[in-house]
């Protein structure tokens, strides 16, 4: 019997990733989706017309037996209230990336889930990146030798404005591009070399009106010496590479961005032909001066991410995105703001276990 999954909040994250990708992955079925919007409504019961179309969350925690998990895709204030309610009502938890505005409030909902012996699972998507899958392979196979330094960029172009909690100042919403795409550059370097030993970090506002960071650089250091350099801009007027991976043997670089975002805002899911799988004309390419060739791309798969929730709910393999790693990246981005505010290198010790 597939799981039911309430997925609570549809905007962008609930309608565009949540609900395709869990409606594409077999034991997994959308049983009720949770928006106050009655147009979003309309489009939630015309797409997922089995599911209950709910508005407040509430409801969903009164009928908690009618479900197996809760998908939390609301705004990011949200994000620790609801998952800390699902607890509660027994549930367990997906949570849309950042989980939570600070680390101390992360660890509350960690103490809480372990408390309850229930899993809360960050939704670190592009873990499943075919990009970021291929550099993993690269680096398992040695192709580039011992790494160097990783670069990192999700630049974009969009100088105007869009009004919404993102563009908040208010520290509950956790706006800025930093709490934006910080999560995903920061959990893909963490996965690729570990806890950082220090940070450093680059804060910028740069379009005109603009009243959080759209313009951030994050340096890490990693244990061992490996340096990873993240970049994250709405102000990019020319794009740089997605990754360029050094190793003291070769490099690898590749461009653009991976292509399961757009193939899902189009209503593309995973259950279509070719779904992840890029062309060969935006391979990357790897080796060193003059001598290259062209790395293909391994398929992206965001639905992996969800069939091993499906496992990690039933009990059968641990969840596929650590709570603790969710953590820590909230801790190197408080440490990145912490290093702009006073414009040093900071360092981050291993906590106590």
């Amino acid at each position: 019997m597939p799981l039911r999954v309430a997925v609570i909040g549809y905007g962008l994250a609930g309608s565009v990733f949540h609900a395709p990708l869990i409606s594409s992955v077999p034991g997994l079925s959308v049983a009720a989706v949770v928006t106050g919007d009655p147009g979003r409504q309309e489009n939630a019961a015309r797409r997922y017309p089995a599911a209950a179309i709910l508005g407040h969350a509430e409801q969903v925690w009164e009928d908690a037996g009618s479900y197996d998990l809760a998908v939390i895709a609301a705004p990011n204030r949200q994000h620790v209230p609801l998952a800390t309610a699902a607890l509660h009502a027994g549930l367990p938890v997906v949570v849309d990336k950042p989980v939570a505005t600070t680390a101390a409030a992360a660890r509350g909902v960690a103490a809480l889930a372990a408390a309850r012996g229930l899993p809360v699972i960050p939704f670190h998507n592009r873990r499943w990146d075919g990009d970021l899958r291929t550099v993993r392979r690269l680096l398992s196979e040695g192709a580039l030798g011992g790494p160097q330094r990783l670069e990192s960029r999700f630049e974009r172009w969009r100088p105007e404005i869009k009004p919404g909690w993102k563009e908040s100042t208010d520290p509950r919403d956790a706006g800025s591009i930093l709490y934006d795409l910080g999560p995903h550059l920061i959990d893909q370097a963490l996965v690729l070399f570990g806890r950082p030993a220090t940070v450093y970090a680059e804060i910028d506002t740069r379009r005109p009106g603009a009243a959080v960071p759209d313009d951030v650089f994050v340096a890490l250091t990693h244990p061992g010496g490996v340096r990873s350099h993240l970049w994250m801009s709405a102000t990019a007027a020319h794009l740089g590479p997605r990754f360029r991976v050094l190793g003291d043997a070769a490099g690898y670089v590749v461009y653009g961005l991976d292509g399961q975002e757009d193939a899902l805002r189009a209503g593309r899911t995973p259950l279509d032909d070719g779904w992840g799988v890029a062309s060969a004309g935006v391979y990357g390419q790897a080796g060193t001066p003059g001598r290259t060739r062209a790395v293909p791309t391994e398929p992206g798969a965001y639905q992996d991410f969800y069939a091993a929730v499906a496992d990690a709910v039933r009990g059968q393999a641990p969840p596929p995105v650590d709570l603790a790693d969710a953590i820590t990246g909230l801790e190197v981005i408080e440490a990145a703001v912490r290093s702009a505010r006073e414009q040093r290198v900071i360092d981050m010790p291993v906590p106590e276990s």
